[in-house]
């Protein structure tokens, strides 16, 4: 496996939520219902993309796990399960809830409830994924520690 795979790929899957979590986020401050619809509708359909990135991501960074156990990979592995978790239980079953909702024409007080939910914990996971980018920039040595 080529060592640009898993950086590729990782890079692709952040991408991938951020323009979920931007665009939610601009749909709602300044966009018509319309928008958020259309939004809301497009983000579930974009798992496509999403879960192969992810997947490919994790597989990949466990593999080039295997050949090192220094401090910065623990620390990345430890935060996997979290990313994970926060995507399988809250982020994609909201999605669809969502998508739900606006299909149905109910932007109604449960929607917004999930979708403060949704963008608090997309953002948490984009936090996350971003220390996780951060920490193979500097295991592969592409990014300097910072000086103590």
């Amino acid at each position: 496996m080529s060592k640009a795979f898993h950086p590729i790929t990782g890079a692709l899957a952040l991408l991938t939520i951020l323009t979920f979590w931007v665009s939610t986020l601009v749909s709602e401050v300044f966009g018509s219902p319309t928008t958020v619809v259309a939004v809301k509708t497009f983000i579930p359909w974009g798992f496509l993309l999403l879960v192969p990135a992810l997947m490919a991501t994790g597989g990949s960074g466990f593999a080039l796990a295997r050949q090192r156990s220094d401090r910065l990979v623990d620390v990345k592995r430890r935060r996997m399960p979290v990313i994970a978790m926060n995507g399988l239980l809250i982020l994609m079953p909201a999605a669809l809830f969502l998508a739900f909702k606006v299909q149905a024409g109910e932007l109604d007080a449960v929607f917004y409830a999930v979708q403060v939910l949704e963008l608090v914990a997309g953002a948490v996971n984009i936090a996350l994924l971003g220390l996780n980018m951060r920490d193979g920039l500097r295991v592969t040595g592409r990014l300097r520690h910072a000086p103590a």
